[in-house]
């Protein structure tokens, strides 16, 4: 017990009295924001018994801010695990109270999305969503402006010139990077095929065009087939995989610039065997792991969760005290590519 620290040991680390640090436990008179986090921290770093009671003092004086997100497929496992690195993001901050607010689109449709961002920005701070490209979310996004409310864009760039900030990956950049991956794992040219989600998915018309440009610059010798729509379907992508498979016996690749890999993973164990076809998959998940394993996926380009979860709420925190600023960017993170050997 003797080594236990002490209120004296808390205001040495902290570099502050023992007087404050009396103060800040119980409270007999104000004691700066940011002094009070000082103390915190030092308190915490120590393993003063009273840490708890010292945070607790914090949040009382510490701004609340609520933060509302809008993801897709709550069951999938990459969007459960996007919801929780926004919730320790939030959680991460020791200069408010952050309230996290998740919503899931059951739906692609614009009136859901927009429906959605509506009814959550009438209870949040400021609000960051995966959603299509359509004029009704511009309104929505310009109406919520007008209110103090910014919006943000994630992985899907929506609402441009009215939303505050996009976050994510230059999908331009994605789509050259998956082609330059198949075009040089095969040592035969022969027919490329590229899935994107939907039309209205700006995001996976980017990665489509610089797919394209990039054959026809540096591997002419490659035939792109028409892109293929797959609304993200798990169904709709098996079956379409295994079409093409049929249709094109020197298919050589397939990028899935959108959702629904697990259906094209299925198609491929069923049709190919490993390393026969060259698949290039977005996100790692257990399934597209143990397809990068087990030789039916070539690579994966991942998103960088953690770091943009980490941006997005600093930008949140950073512009909600000037909403009326004019200023719109694009905020681009490096992927991360996964080969089977990484695993």
């Amino acid at each position: 017990m003797s080594n236990r620290p002490t209120v004296k040991d808390v205001a040495r680390e902290a570099g502050v009295s023992v007087t404050t640090v009396d103060r800040a436990l119980n409270g007999r008179s104000t004691v700066r924001e940011d002094t009070m986090r000082r103390i915190a921290e030092a308190a915490h770093k120590v393993g003063y018994h009273a840490r708890g009671l010292i945070n607790h003092r914090l949040n009382t004086v510490a701004p609340e801010m609520k933060f509302g997100f809008i993801l897709l497929k709550e069951k999938h496992e990459f969007y459960q695990q996007f919801a929780r690195e926004l919730e320790a993001a939030v959680a991460a901050r020791t200069d408010l109270r952050g309230r996290v607010i998740i919503r899931y689109a059951t739906s692609q449709t614009p009136e859901h999305f927009a429906e959605l961002i509506e009814t959550l920005g009438e209870k949040v701070d400021a609000i960051a969503s995966v959603a299509v490209n359509h004029q009704k979310l511009s309104n929505v996004v310009e109406d919520l402006r007008g209110k103090g409310v910014l919006t943000y864009s994630l992985l899907n760039d929506f609402a441009q010139g009215v939303r505050r900030n996009y976050l994510g990956l230059n999908n331009m950049k994605v789509g050259r990077v998956a082609a330059w991956t198949l075009t040089r794992g095969v040592c035969e040219p022969g027919p490329l095929a590229i899935f994107v989600g939907g039309n209205r998915w700006h995001g996976h018309d980017l990665r489509e065009v610089g797919f394209r440009s990039f054959v026809r610059e540096n591997a002419p010798e490659f035939r792109v087939l028409d892109t293929i729509v797959n609304l993200e379907a798990r169904q709709i992508t098996y079956e379409a995989v295994r079409d093409l498979i049929d249709r094109y016996p020197k298919l050589r690749g397939i990028y899935m610039a959108g959702g629904g890999m697990e259906g094209a993973i299925a198609a491929v164990r069923e049709a190919c065997a490993p390393g026969q076809l060259q698949l290039v998959v977005n996100e790692l998940t257990s399934e597209s792991r143990a397809a990068l394993q087990d030789g039916y996926v070539t690579t994966v380009i991942s998103t960088p969760l953690q770091q943009l979860c980490h941006d997005l709420v600093n930008m949140m925190v950073n512009d909600r005290g000037n909403p009326s600023d004019p200023t719109f960017g694009q905020h681009f993170l490096d992927p991360r590519l996964i080969v089977p050997d990484m695993l």
